[in-house]
């Protein structure tokens, strides 16, 4: 098989997106060396970092009409390709259906609170054309909430919808503990929709009674104001993909109070190097029971206490968390993709 892979997000610093497709494309390359994948887009990106022979670079917009991307341009490359099939991880795919596509829908967050989603205006309008027009030939999601989710709001054939886990990239391995002064963690885009304000609020009761930092890792959306300084706050910003294992590795606890998800890949990837967590039921499905699970500030800062205070019970929920990230591959996503490409090309002009 020959597919396209729209790559756009390949181009973002950092974040869920970027992770998703990089890896996905990586892991379809190495899982199935007789097929081709292009990565292809109309502003520069990125290669994966190791590419496979069969994972290649397409091409871009030609004239101004293939600069209209997603009308015009995305087809046209396609069809230079002679691809089968068009995959868009971002919740689009061409807007005319000319071969079958494959649309991911993260999450429903551009449809739900107005603030979560500042420049999301273009995914709110298009996205649900897509999807309820059947220009999509079918949706992969990656949890089963959102699948669920949906089917009920763009009233969707249930067998269009398909739900495949994302996982921790296998490079996210427990590092060498560091001396230094303990800290609580939190990574991701820093965000009205992952409640950080409350996480500060909780990591101060407990800075009452311990001597313990907060570290604030990721890209701050332009929406967000800038978090102020205070004694034990460290907000450093987005950082280096190497420097990760180290942070969640060292870390007390990665704490995620995010208000919804359509995953939590950071969750994985924290189980993953060994590091303890603290969640909101927003990523129960990727978390399951190795998650010390609190919504509330008064809960998360019970739960915070409880790491400090407990370390055998810490230590037990770290070998929980290393044993679920466990049963996440992106092998097994590459395989379960690959079959939605199939059912795909199976259904279309059905």
């Amino acid at each position: 098989m020959r597919v396209a892979i729209e790559a756009a997000s390949l181009a973002l610093s950092s974040g869920g997106l970027a992770r998703y497709t990089g890896e996905l494309s990586l892991a379809l390359a190495h899982g199935f060396p007789d097929d081709e994948f292009y990565l292809i887009s109309d502003q520069p990106f990125p290669m994966p970092a190791d590419s496979p022979p069969n994972l290649m670079r397409g091409g871009t917009p030609r004239n101004a009409a293939e600069r209209r991307w997603w009308l015009w341009g995305i087809a046209r490359e396609v069809g230079r390709l002679g691809a089968q099939l068009v995959h868009g991880p971002d919740f689009s795919v061409p807007y005319i259906p000319r071969r079958p596509s494959v649309l991911t829908l993260h999450d429903l967050s551009p449809w739900m609170e107005p603030g979560w989603q500042h420049g999301a205006g273009r995914v709110k309008r298009r996205t649900p054309v897509l999807l309820e027009w059947g220009i999509a030939t079918m949706i992969v999601t990656p949890s089963e909430s959102v699948r669920k989710q949906a089917i009920e709001r763009f009233r969707l054939n249930p067998s269009r919808i398909v739900t495949v886990p994302e996982a921790a990239a296998p490079w996210f391995r427990p590092v060498e503990r560091r001396p230094g002064t303990p800290y609580f963690l939190f990574v991701g885009t820093v965000e009205p929709r992952k409640n950080v304000l409350s996480l500060i609020e909780a990591w101060r009761e407990v800075r009452r009674r311990h001597a313990v930092d907060l570290v604030v890792a990721g890209r701050r959306r332009a929406d967000f104001p800038p978090l102020a300084e205070e004694p034990g706050l460290r907000v450093i910003g987005e950082i280096p993909d190497e420097r990760l294992p180290h942070l969640y590795s060292n870390a007390l606890a990665l704490v995620y109070p995010s208000l919804y998800e359509g995953f939590g890949l950071p969750v994985l990837e924290a189980m993953q190097c060994g590091a303890c967590v603290i969640a909101s039921r927003a990523v129960a499905e990727a978390a399951g029971d190795a998650a010390i699970y609190a919504g509330t500030v008064e809960e998360m800062a019970a739960a915070m206490r409880g790491v400090i205070e407990n370390p055998e019970w810490a230590a037990e929920r770290r070998a929980r968390g290393q044993e679920r990230a466990g049963e996440f591959t992106w092998e097994r996503t590459a395989r379960m993709t690959r079959e939605v490409y199939e059912e795909a090309r199976r259904r279309f002009g059905d």
